[in-house]
């Protein structure tokens, strides 16, 4: 399909500097190319509020429209959002900006043996497809090959990646604008030895998604749920958005049909019912639209700075600092330690 125009959305032409479609395929108010005008008006007084404060970086509409889809366009309580999510970026591994340039995880087939995620391919609305099979997690084993975190580095690497390239790769295969992604989380041989680890891990999901990736999760399918999950689910979805909760479905052994009512056959591994089997295991070969030259781009994190306006350098300093920092502002993080790269 050809790329489509950004016909349908006001570009701010400091910092709105796309080379995908801008229009959502969500036609829910609130989303690019289908906003009202107060939710334009939110947009236009949050980017001024935050360019009062210092800040430079991050501010092109599809980004602040997430966070104020995510604080239901109060605009004070979207401008904290931010403002604390730009401070856990500035600090997190050294900047998620340079971390996300440089962490090379060499371990990676080690660590997949005990606790599988990845992305592969698109679901049948264009969305990538990420998979995180939580039944095989064995934490002590993984402590023998990498470190918590490690873990953790590579898990917001993988964030950052779904964010550049992999979701504007899908977007202009697509031909309208994919902020988010479809998850298949497979609780197989999740008992009740595992139960505490399961809840842990999606505990910190909760914290490190909703505060810093607001808006990225588009339906979230737990399969192979074992018996009394959905009593953990009850507590976990507490530290849930009623609206991340309505994106959840939660099934038992009998998903195939519901799953690949979303997911085409050729693009779920065989394990889940599939036809997929790539060479060398689909978990670790990232195969998507990202990995197509028609629809791949290089990461702007990947390109020169020279090349790069300098409004989108991300460097990971977008907080800012000395007298135009307002510290009132930014509220210390208590959030999770680990999430799911697809939330």
């Amino acid at each position: 399909m050809a790329e489509t125009a950004n016909a349908g959305m006001e570009l701010d032409p400091k910092y709105d500097h796309y080379d995908f479609p801008t229009v959502s395929a969500t036609k829910q108010p609130g989303h690019p190319g289908h906003t009202t005008k107060e939710q334009d008006a939110a947009v236009h007084q949050l980017r001024m509020t935050l360019e009062q404060e210092g800040y430079t970086k991050n501010l092109d509409t599809i980004t602040l429209l997430r966070f104020l889809r995510a604080r239901k366009f109060d605009v004070q309580l979207a401008k904290q959002m931010f403002t604390e999510s730009e401070k856990w970026r500035a600090e997190f591994g050294g900047g998620v900006d340079n971390l996300a340039r440089t962490f090379d995880y060499t371990e990676k087939p080690e660590v997949f043996k005990y606790y599988p995620q990845y992305y592969h391919k698109t679901d049948k609305d264009g969305r990538p497809v990420y998979v995180e099979q939580l039944g095989k997690v064995d934490l002590e084993a993984l402590r023998k090959v990498t470190t918590d975190e490690r873990m953790l580095q590579n898990l917001v690497t993988e964030y950052e990646k779904l964010a550049d390239p992999r979701l504007p790769a899908a977007s202009r295969k697509a031909g309208c604008l994919l902020e988010t992604c479809c998850t298949i989380m497979d609780m197989k041989g999740v008992g009740l030895a595992k139960a505490g680890q399961v809840y842990g891990y999606l505990q910190r999901a909760s914290g490190i998604s909703q505060n810093y990736y607001p808006e990225r999760l588009g339906k979230l399918y737990v399969i192979n749920a074992p018996w009394g999950f959905s009593g953990v689910f009850a507590v976990v979805k507490r530290f849930l958005d009623p609206v991340t909760v309505a994106k959840i479905h939660v099934l038992g052994s009998g998903y195939k049909s519901e799953l690949l009512a979303q997911v085409p056959k050729e693009n779920l591994p065989k394990e889940f019912g599939g036809e997929c089997e790539c060479k060398g295991g689909c978990q670790l070969s990232d195969e998507g639209p990202w990995q197509d030259p028609q629809w791949a781009r290089t990461p702007k994190r990947a390109q020169p700075v020279d090349n790069i306006p300098a409004t989108e350098s991300h460097t990971g300093e977008g907080v800012p600092t000395g007298t135009d920092r307002n510290p009132g502002m930014v509220q210390e993080q208590t959030g999770g330690h680990a999430a799911p790269a697809a939330q």
